[in-house]
């Protein structure tokens, strides 16, 4: 008696949440489940950064938790805040493609991409 229940309150759930999936996906909302609400915007892209200086690096960031675009604009705007720094974040991948002006030490890359509330896998 106990697994028919268990079985029962499964397929509610399942049900429920599939349902509201569709219904979220018919209502125009582009990433269910995102930090934004659904709101963020695939189109929607974060201005380039200019150095004030020719490139001397490149470095890529493997990134973890990435999940829509406002994850990348977080991720974007969190590097872009550090001196000397351009990136260029691809969602598709979990990279984040970074030019710098001057040295810029790992840690501090890594520290931007963290307070951004994601996780750097891997930096070369």
């Amino acid at each position: 008696m106990a697994d028919i229940i268990v079985i029962i309150i499964l397929v509610l759930l399942i049900g429920n949440a599939v349902t509201y999936m569709i219904r979220a996906r018919k209502s125009g909302v582009k990433c269910i489940g995102c930090p934004a609400g659904g709101s963020c915007s695939g189109s929607r892209q974060t201005p380039k950064k200019k150095l004030s200086g020719s490139v001397v690096g490149k470095k890529t960031i493997a990134i973890s938790g990435m999940q829509c675009q406002n994850c990348v604009n977080s991720v974007t705007k969190a590097l872009n805040g550090l001196d000397g720094v351009a990136a260029k974040v691809n969602l598709n991948n979990g990279m984040a493609e970074v030019s710098c002006d001057r040295e810029v030490d790992e840690a501090d890359l890594k520290r931007a991409v963290e307070a951004a509330g994601f996780k750097v896998v891997n930096i070369s």
